[in-house]
This record gives structure tokens, C-alpha cells and sequence, in this order.
């Protein structure tokens, strides 16, 4: 990463950007991992809500969903934060929030009193989108598995 700045009243923002890059990869992939982590587990242990809410929405086997999304969400957390084979499970994480946002949050589909809410989910799953593509891009950094595996090749 380059600490080279725009301008020069930003020089001391990107020299700390460069020079704190490890650690803030680090604090951002195990934020980003929290919450699939959390999604996932919350559908694991609330089984009836969350086969209630795939029921809502019309998914085929709501029964069985709340297994499958729980289990991969929470896979995914998991490897997001330990950073293991990141590049993977960000993809795998974009590719299954554009799932979920086409199934759940169509805001254009809900009555006039929910859209707002909805909306506000909507812009949020392409925010996490947007982050899935960061990591994906970035990788895990030096404070990983993915790194630590690296190094015994």
C-alpha cells in the first residue's frame, strides 16, 4: 500500500492508513465476519422463528432452511474472521447476499407502511456486497491463517 497522498493535508491520514494496515484488516475482516457469524447462528438456535420467516417468504423447504443458510452463514463467519481461505468465503458471502437480497429485500414489492424498512436492508446488502468484493480483493493480511499457511510453503 502506497502512503503517497492526494494532498497534502491528507498525508498524515494515509500514512496512518499504511503503516496501521495489518491490524485495521484484521479489526475490519473479524467485524465483517461477525456479522455472518451472528446471522447464522441466530437462525441456528431459533429454528422455529427462522423457519417461520423462510415460510414468509415463500423459500421452498422453510423447514430445511434454516439448517443450510444457518450452517453457511456461520461457516463463513467463521472463516472471515480466522481469515481462512478468505478470498473464498468472500466470494461465496457477495454471491449469497445477492441471493438473500433478492429474495428478502425487495422493498419495491412490500406495502407502502414496510418499504422504508426494507429500503434501509436493501442499502445495507449492497454495502455488505461491496465489502464482500473488498475482501475479496484485499485478502485476509498478515494477521490470518490464510498468512500463516502461506508461510510453511
Amino acid at each position: 500500500m502506497s502512503s503517497r497522498s492526494s494532498h497534502s493535508a491528507l498525508s498524515h491520514t494515509d500514512s496512518f492508513a499504511s503503516n496501521s494496515a495489518d491490524v485495521v484488516q484484521l479489526v475490519g475482516r473479524i467485524l465483517f465476519g461477525a456479522l455472518f457469524l451472528a446471522s447464522g447462528w441466530g437462525k441456528l438456535t431459533n429454528v422455529p422463528g427462522a423457519t417461520a420467516y423462510f415460510t414468509g417468504l415463500g423459500v421452498p423447504s422453510p423447514e430445511m432452511m434454516p439448517y443450510l443458510v444457518g450452517s453457511l452463514e456461520t461457516v463463513l463467519g467463521v472463516a472471515l474472521i480466522l481469515g481462512l481461505a478468505t478470498r473464498y468465503a468472500a466470494i461465496i458471502a457477495f454471491l449469497f447476499v445477492v441471493v438473500a437480497t433478492a429474495i428478502a429485500h425487495r422493498y419495491w414489492t412490500y406495502p407502502a407502511p414496510a418499504q422504508g424498512g426494507q429500503y434501509v436492508q436493501f442499502i445495507k446488502s449492497l454495502a455488505i456486497m461491496g465489502g464482500a468484493l473488498f475482501v475479496f480483493v484485499v485478502g485476509a493480511g498478515r494477521f490470518s491463517v490464510d498468512a500463516m499457511l502461506a508461510k510453511k510453503r
